[in-house]
């Protein structure tokens, strides 16, 4: 018999305070929630409880719903479990569905997975721990809803709820093609900024004297938990391992092209690259608007940022992106300023008539 496609009212019970874990329970005590949390680690558990991200489970616990936020490698034993010894609904938030899907249908054998249905946030931070965490995480952000054949209605009703309250939009993904997508907009893109950062390991620090905003957008993600990608990374391997063949077919296709002069190959990659940026979504899910930079250099001294986002906000400029890149030579930051392309020049002029210095 379907589950009831009743509201979320708790208590939810997560497995997993760490990140994500104490996210979600903060984004649910915000609507006043029951939460409830496990971890194998105390003081995960004290520090998460101390956020006000929920309280310690106690045994006897009753749950509506069960989020399992622990590491890949752990998943299908604690899905499982959590299938086990509750009633609830059972979600869980790792990066990859299929695999562990696979692996819980084996530990249940003939036990029920009606109550169990995937799901993944399309948010976080190269931080960990419940310190970095977050009411906030999952505002604005997608969140893949991955039910599998024997998924209940009421179980994906249920999950859809989840993701509602923490803020976040719900997309809709078979377990397979969760994987191939994530591999493609996550995955790929962490090992291909590895492997970039770890050229500059060895590198002299005279060259690494002239790294500027570039390196550091390409290597940002590469400083997330090593051992945690790690279970990622091998947790999707078919996916990851066609892509990763097709990028050494273009690197080897590049090389060779810059060997020897080829600037019709080079310039098919370089425009291939365009493209690629052009097609990522723009803001709330909709077409990506072209966007203009306008760089302004600020004074390192507190509160010169939030005077320049104040003066552009009165200007009446809305600031799609920045970023703030510091001139080692003079203690002045200059800030990139990503606006609307019809606006650029406006913003300029305005700025420069409040005693900003910039240029395009």
């Amino acid at each position: 018999m379907p589950l009831a496609d009743g509201a979320l009212t708790g208590p939810v019970l997560v497995v997993g305070a760490g990140l994500l874990g104490t996210s979600i329970g903060l984004a649910l005590r915000r609507h006043g929630l029951e939460v409830l949390l496990e971890d194998v680690n105390p003081q995960n558990l004290t520090i998460a409880s101390g956020l006000g991200a929920g309280t310690a489970a106690s045994d006897g616990a009753r749950p509506q719903l069960v989020v399992v936020a622990v590491p890949p490698d752990h998943l299908p034993e604690a899905i499982t479990q959590a299938l086990e010894c509750h009633e609830a609904v059972v979600t869980d938030v790792g990066s990859v569905k299929s695999a562990p899907l696979r692996e819980v249908e084996r530990r249940m054998g003939t036990g029920s997975l009606s109550r169990y249905v995937g799901s993944h946030p399309m948010a976080g931070s190269e931080r960990s721990g419940p310190l970095a965490a977050s009411a906030a995480l999952f505002d604005g952000r997608p969140w893949a809803v991955t039910p599998h054949e024997g998924s209940d209605p009421g179980a994906v009703f249920l999950v859809d709820e989840l993701v509602g309250l923490c803020g976040a939009t719900p997309l809709r993904f078979t377990p397979d093609e969760h994987d191939q997508a994530v591999a493609r907009t996550s995955h790929l893109p962490h090992l291909l900024a590895a492997l970039v950062a770890a050229r500059l390991t060895d590198a002299p620090s005279s060259h690494l004297a002239l790294s500027g905003q570039g390196v550091r957008d390409v290597t940002r993600i590469a400083a997330g938990d090593p051992l945690l990608w790690l279970q990622i990374v091998t947790a999707n391997s078919p996916a990851l391992t066609a892509l990763l063949g097709d990028v050494r077919d273009d690197v080897d296709r590049l090389l060779a092209a810059v060997r020897d002069g080829e600037r019709g190959t080079i310039a098919a990659v370089l425009d291939r690259g365009v493209a690629g940026t052009a097609a990522i979504p723009g803001k709330h899910g909709g077409p990506a608007e072209p966007v203009g930079a306008l760089f302004v250099a600020v004074p390192d001294h507190p509160g010169e940022l939030a005077r320049l986002l104040a003066d552009a906000g009165q200007i009446g400029v809305n600031v799609e992106d920045l970023h703030i890149d510091h001139d080692p030579g003079r203690p002045v930051g200059l800030v990139e300023l990503a606006v609307a392309t019809d606006r650029v020049d406006f913003l300029k002029g305005a700025l420069e008539a409040r005693g900003w210095t910039t240029h395009r």
